[in-house]
């Protein structure tokens, strides 16, 4: 159990983060809605509830973001621990996030392989569109397509997860 003293980001809200993979190892890359680039394409991400157990939390986030049921990905694995970025000043100082007063994000991240096929991602599927496009990419390009300040998250997640990039055994 975390508490404010063993928690190295206290002040960060606590997220999941989800890397789904297709059979052929690629990656699935959203495009985040209504949000100008050059940065706007990232992973499913979002909060976790309170109480909730954390791949519970990723899978319900994945479903909400991209349409996928859960019976359509096995799990893969994931990165011990929290990786954490800060929002910068200018987001802080915007009054949308002022209010909720969090530093950043402390994110727990995961790891699936998409066993449905294209058809099943639905990205209108919530009320709250998360994503306006998506795409199968390569891991390792996801660090250059992050906004900057989210990129060591990204950089840890690409290497993290690079062996889960291969093709899946058939």
């Amino acid at each position: 159990m975390s508490t404010a003293h063993s928690d190295p980001y206290p002040k960060h809200r606590a997220n999941v983060g989800i890397a789904l993979f297709n059979a052929k190892g690629d990656v699935w890359l959203g495009r985040r809605d209504a949000t100008p680039g050059p940065w706007n394409w990232q992973l499913p991400q979002g909060g976790i509830d309170p109480g909730e157990d954390h791949q519970a939390a990723a899978l319900r986030e994945l479903s909400e973001e991209t349409g996928v049921r859960p019976d359509l990905v096995n799990y893969l694995g994931e990165i011990d621990g929290w990786l954490a970025y800060d929002y910068p000043a200018d987001v802080r100082d915007d009054p949308r996030f002022r209010k909720k007063r969090h530093l950043g994000q402390k994110q727990r991240w995961f790891a699936f392989r998409f066993t449905g096929n294209d058809q099943d991602f639905d990205l209108a599927g919530h009320d709250e569109v998360e994503f306006d496009q998506w795409r199968w990419g390569r891991l390792s390009d996801i660090p250059d397509l992050i906004i900057p300040w989210k990129r060591n998250v990204y950089v840890a997640v690409a290497d993290s997860f690079a062996k889960f990039s291969r093709q899946a055994p058939t």
